[in-house]
């Protein structure tokens, strides 16, 4: 074995085979470790001397970024990159990217699942009958037609798109808030930009796929709750911090939100006492909208390949920050 190891300082897979193959090649040892997203002491102590990082929720803070080889490169199992300081690694000349595109269709299809489930009511007419052994059609009130209702995007990268083009068949509207995005480029997708205000009080749907930022933490909250209609359907399959749980629950239990699906937490995993469980009209998944076992296998397989071009001098596919 040659040069130092290649490290992966946690992951919840079934196993490491592609990263293994990696090492293979380089002719490298591959070091796997689970280290827990609150051990920063761990981290340090797992990826020291590595100029090759795997990472998923471990913490990479400049403390542990500082314990890196010179020129080390961070490769985060995943979209979002929020445990990793970036500008630490700046600083340190460590290198990070990501893997965005390893299971855009398995996230669009479960956040298209879920609000179709939302808006169809599968979950509370399943509890009715379940308790009271049978429910009329419009014992729950009324149902709109899903070409008379409104979906509110909240981003549109690459997720986003595809939420909206498995949408298109079933004839919603569908409109999107996102400052970044070109209104012509999202006209020809089929969807209406507009400011985030009218998305909220239009939308009978929103679905959110925003990274976490400061200007979007949060986002869905108390204020901006009350700017939605009274019979919305709310889902997060993307980042828990863009959603404040606790306000979210009490406009599901006051009756002020029609439903909502959350797959993503924070913090993570969902507190036992919290009371988005006594909710009713609630889809609740354990952050697994990423996972199908082809999305696993191109999230290891591409991480992998971003490992050899670091290794072998060539530029990275997914350099962020």
């Amino acid at each position: 074995m040659s040069g130092p190891a290649l490290v992966v300082t946690d992951h919840a897979f079934g196993g490491t085979a592609h990263e293994q193959a990696a090492a293979d090649a380089l002719g490298r040892e591959l070091i796997v470790h689970q280290v827990a997203a609150d051990d920063e002491p761990g981290a340090r102590a797992a990826v020291a001397g590595a100029d090759v990082v795997f990472v998923n929720f471990a913490p990479m803070t400049a403390a542990v970024l500082e314990a890196l080889g010179s020129g080390a490169v961070v490769i985060r199992y995943g979209v979002g990159y929020d445990n990793v300081d970036l500008d630490a690694a700046r600083r340190l000349g460590v290198r990070v990217c990501n893997v965005p595109d390893y299971g855009v269709d398995t996230v669009a299809d479960h956040a298209v699942s879920c609000l179709l489930a939302l808006l169809r009511r599968t979950g509370p007419y399943t509890a009715a009958i379940v308790a009271d052994g049978w429910v009329t059609p419009g014992g729950l009130g009324p149902l709109r037609d899903f070409r008379d209702t409104t979906v509110g995007l909240i981003g549109t990268g690459r997720i986003g798109l595809s939420v909206a083009a498995r949408l298109a068949p079933f004839g919603f509207r569908v409109i999107a808030f996102d400052p970044y995005a070109d209104p012509i480029r999202l006209a020809s997708h089929g969807i209406t930009a507009v400011s985030l205000e009218e998305l909220l009080a239009q939308a009978h749907a929103v679905s959110l796929h925003a990274p976490l930022t400061d200007a979007t933490r949060r986002i869905i909250g108390g204020e901006n709750l009350a700017r939605m209609r009274s019979d919305a359907v709310l889902v997060n399959t993307a980042r828990g911090g863009l959603v404040d749980q606790e306000a979210v629950a009490e406009a599901l239990l006051a009756g002020r939100l029609g439903g909502a699906a959350l797959d993503v937490f924070d913090p993570e995993p969902l507190p036992p006492a919290s009371r988005l469980r006594e909710a009713g009209n609630v889809i609740l998944t354990p952050h697994a909208a990423f996972f199908s076992d082809r999305s696993l296998d191109n999230l290891q397989r591409l991480a992998a390949e971003e490992a050899l071009r670091a290794v072998r001098g060539e530029p990275l596919r997914c350099p962020v920050g």
